[in-house]
């Protein structure tokens, strides 16, 4: 018998109830897991807007939302302006669960942060036209999350 097969042949009945037990405890572990928090990593120019379906190129105007039904684990969809997050999101049953988190590109740095903590800057030239752009901190005439989301609506209604 090759030496392999020896080895196998007399491997310890323990050792084959061990490595079972751990395959199903990863196993049960990998599908029960929690949901991922926080943004996820943008294929730029491939990912599409889940509103629009344009390609998210832009790295400092673009948004992602984690969320979904409850009792489901949470999807990540990218889109390539904050106002097309904005609108798509207010289509969806579960827009108010706690587990929805709203990541936005920092306009200067390029860096995600969440856009509810984050403030808004008017006057930018975004990828749909809603002029937003987000900073981490406060400067003057910034708009905070809801204020935001108000000029978006605002924004969207005139362009019908």
């Amino acid at each position: 018998m090759p030496n392999k097969a020896k080895s196998l042949a007399n491997a310890r009945p323990e050792t084959g109830f061990t490595i079972a037990l751990l395959t199903i405890v990863l196993t049960i572990v990998g599908c029960a897991g929690s949901d991922e928090t926080g943004p996820g990593e943008v294929r730029w120019d491939r990912d599409t807007c889940a509103r629009c379906v344009m390609a998210v190129s832009d790295r400092n105007y673009s948004a992602q939302v984690r969320g979904g039904p409850a009792q489901q684990r949470t999807k990540l969809n990218f889109f390539d302006d904050i106002g097309c997050a904005v609108f798509w999101l207010g289509e969806q049953g579960w827009r108010d669960d706690p587990r929805t988190e709203i990541w936005v590109n920092d306009c200067e740095s390029g860096e995600w942060i969440d856009a509810r903590q984050a403030w808004f800057v008017t006057g930018k030239t975004t990828p749909m036209d809603f002029g937003l752009g987000a900073v981490r901190d406060s400067v003057a005439g910034s708009l905070d999350y809801e204020q935001a989301v108000e000029h978006i609506h605002n924004r969207g209604q005139r362009a019908r």
